[in-house]
């Protein structure tokens, strides 16, 4: 990563901009695997180019299946495997990316000869036991190559036939999302019940989307998914623009009183981050929104909420920032789940706005924070691309906010300090 800090100069003035943020990752990296699985060529617009989305890339052509075209320019052109994984050993490296690890253990459900799934240090710490215990309940031998509930894994005896699954999404639901991806190519597959409560249940929404877009047939239920086998057909498929990635911005008018409006992302996105937009309407901002289009006007003035942020988890640090600038006691909880994020994003966020001199507890499941107090901070980001996103919107209106490694948005945002030079 960039080890040389970037100190986030404030706004003189409030933004008046209408801006494009790059495609979704969720999407893109969803789109990117089930083109491989699928049979023939598809062709992907709109596609993110981060460290994430290249790692899955870099997954899609161990697994056999061709990339062409240029990733910057956003547009791929896959041609698919038709379902059949490689022969011989194979392994996959996730880096560090969380979807394409846990996609990656999902598809080797699929597999016909072993296949090692890997990743980078920080995701060798993330959790990855319920994918563990999912495909062992297969049938399929999984082999723990280091720490127990951990990457790297070895998985092999596939291809698993498929069948009834019950899989837990309390933790993550990208376990979940990994076997609905992979279900159609195998033989039977896959009738899946929800064991538990889910976290993040709108990244199960944009799964099912994908799998529809490429041919798959499922049906949802309250408590499950039936994925039918017969895997999937190549599909021309456009990425939407990233509702994470626009939370920044969308935060940025609400605290600086500025008006942004984001194209590409509206009224028709079923990404669960965009309803960040709602909690940014009850703290006092004015939201407007059409198909594809959404606006966020800031009114020089925000009050605290208490909100459960267990579906849009990943604006937590987005609004933990929003709520330093407002008036009052902020609660956000339903997210203990997030301690196994690229940090611990509870723990990491209350150290970081402590350090800038905001009044702020961690809950059992949350955080608290009150409003003001806020002093010049260097912010320790720990590698978390989303912290060091979140700080520079603190930094727009608080003077002496430094990031201490910015090089760690290119994760999922490579231009994102670019783009907010776009509010000067």
């Amino acid at each position: 990563m960039n080890p040389e800090p970037l100190a986030i100069e404030p706004l003189t003035t409030a933004p008046d901009v209408t801006l494009r943020v790059p495609g979704s990752k969720s999407l893109t990296n969803r789109a990117l695997l089930a083109a491989a699985l699928a049979r023939g060529t598809s062709e992907l617009t709109g596609v993110l180019d981060a460290d994430d989305t290249a790692a899955m890339l870099d997954v899609v052509r161990a697994l056999g299946a061709g990339v062409e075209g240029d990733p910057a320019a956003g547009a791929v052109r896959v041609t698919g495997v038709a379902g059949a994984l490689p022969a011989s050993a194979v392994r996959l490296d996730a880096r560090q990316s969380g979807t394409t690890g846990r996609f990656a253990l999902g598809v080797t459900a699929a597999g016909r000869a072993p296949i090692t799934v890997d990743g980078a240090v920080q995701l060798r710490s993330r959790p990855m036991t319920e994918g563990i215990r999912v495909l062992r309940s297969l049938g399929l031998d999984v082999r723990e190559d280091g720490a127990a509930g951990h990457l790297p894994v070895t998985v092999t005896r596939g291809p698993a036939p498929g069948g009834a699954l019950a899989v837990r999404a309390d933790v993550s639901s990208q376990f979940l999302s990994g076997m609905l991806l992979v279900a159609p190519c195998l033989d039977a597959g896959l009738d899946l019940t929800i064991d538990g409560p889910v976290v993040s249940r709108p990244y199960l929404t944009l799964t099912v989307d994908v799998l529809e877009a490429f041919g798959a047939s499922v049906a949802v239920r309250d408590d499950g998914f039936t994925v039918a086998p017969g895997g999937y057909t190549a599909a021309p498929y456009a990425v939407e623009g990233d509702a994470s990635a626009a939370s920044y911005f969308f935060a940025a008018a609400a605290v600086t009183g500025g008006r942004v409006r984001i194209e590409g992302l509206g009224t028709t996105s079923h990404q669960g981050d965009l309803a960040m937009v709602e909690v940014l309407a009850a703290m006092g901002a004015d939201v407007t929104q059409g198909p594809d289009w959404t606006e966020v006007r800031g009114t020089g003035a925000l009050r605290a909420v208490d909100v459960d942020l267990r579906d849009l988890s990943d604006t937590v640090p987005t609004l933990a920032v929003v709520a330093a600038c407002a008036e009052g006691t902020t609660t956000l909880d339903g997210i203990g789940f997030i301690r196994a994020k690229e940090s611990d994003r509870i723990g990491a966020v209350v150290a970081q706005l402590r350090a800038c001199g905001v009044d702020a507890t961690e809950t059992p499941d949350g955080m608290r924070i009150v409003g003001g107090g806020r002093t010049p901070a260097t912010i320790a980001t720990h590698d978390d691309h989303r912290l060091a996103m979140a700080f520079s919107v603190l930094g727009l209106v608080s003077p002496g906010i430094v990031i201490d490694d910015p090089g760690c948005v290119a994760k999922s945002f490579p231009g994102f300090f670019a783009l907010l030079d776009e509010l000067r």
